[in-house]
């Protein structure tokens, strides 16, 4: 018998090590805050913690957004440079006057037109999602430094650019995007029938195909979701810094695979949350913020996100073989 789309449900045991494996990542960030809190007397200050929020917030929507595609044992290289793109975008759009609302709809609206992009290319061109991303990659980085001939494009709008910086119940506003981004997210990956497809797509896209599944769609809508979170970013990115620039974020799509690598998104596919992440993703600027209060040398902060990269890879690659 033919199983519908609405049969194919995540396994429970698999649930419950997403469980586990979140609580884990939990106990990790605690334990790291408080070693940091015992080693330094600036860590647990105000200020220092509403920096590394604002610092994990932005990289954890880009994280969450990269994690759609991995589900579906793809990746997307141009996150990064999708970031860059849109700050120069918006920034390019409030100069010409246009009004704020409008400057900061379109600019998601090319998101969604890259994202769009991508799907066409894996799906209609056969392209590895690899190649395709890249290419994007440096396209967008040198189209943005054509608009902006290579210099950079000033926000002048203070309500904009004041929006990055301010609180809310104490709370960085950067922060709030992410429960904004996250809560969502849970709803369509966790609760619908649509991420429920996703999962089905990175495990086996011919099984699902043959239930129902319109893989094709789904893949166009995994890198729709991805770089739509990046061109949110973007605009996230030119509130804070109030100047559009090329050349922004560069590295970020690497963290944002990390972070999701980190938060136990298998890179074989199928296998992914919201909360992990999410919660890789503050574990990264965690390390990074207690390494800069530690003075400790900025290249030992890429050599720890790479040996954790390659720990957490290597037991999803124990995890699969046992499960094989």
């Amino acid at each position: 018998m033919t199983a519908t789309p609405t049969e194919i449900v995540a396994p429970p045991p698999r649930r419950k090590m997403n469980i586990l494996f979140g609580l884990t990542l939990i106990g990790l960030l605690i334990f790291l805050w408080v070693v940091l809190g015992f080693s330094t007397d600036s860590f647990w200050t105000p200020l220092n913690i509403s920096n590394l929020l604002r610092q994990g917030a932005m990289t954890a929507i880009l994280a969450l957004g990269q994690t759609f595609v991995i589900i579906t044992a793809g990746i997307d290289l141009s996150v990064g440079a999708i970031v860059g793109f849109c700050t120069v975008i918006i920034a390019w759009l409030l100069q010409a006057g246009i009004p704020l609302w409008a400057a900061i709809i379109l600019t998601l609206a090319i998101g969604v037109a890259i994202g769009a992009f991508h799907g066409f290319g894996i799906v209609h061109m056969g392209l590895p999602p690899f190649i395709i991303t890249l290419a994007t990659l440096t396209s967008l980085r040198g189209i943005g430094l054509l608009i902006t001939n290579g210099s950079t494009i000033s926000i002048t709008d203070e309500s904009f650019s004041n929006f990055a910086r301010a609180d809310f119940l104490g709370v960085p506003s950067l922060f709030w995007m992410v429960i904004l981004v996250a809560i969502p997210s849970f709803v369509f990956l966790h609760l619908s029938r649509w991420g429920r497809y996703l999962f089905a797509v990175g495990s086996n896209a011919e099984a699902a195909r043959l239930s129902g599944v319109n893989v094709k769609w789904m893949i166009y809508l995994a890198y729709i979701l991805s770089a739509s979170f990046a061109a949110f970013v973007g605009v996230l990115l030119a509130s804070r810094i109030a100047i559009g620039n090329a050349t922004q974020a560069d590295g970020w799509e690497l963290q944002a695979i990390a972070s999701s690598v980190i938060g136990g998104t298998s890179l074989f596919g199928a296998v992914g949350s919201v909360h992990g992440p999410l919660i890789g993703a503050f574990i990264l600027a965690t390390i990074n913020n207690g390494a800069n209060l530690l003075n400790v040398n900025s290249f030992w902060q890429r050599i720890i996100t790479g040996l954790l990269i390659i720990v957490i890879v290597f037991f999803d690659q124990l995890r699969r073989r046992r499960s094989n």
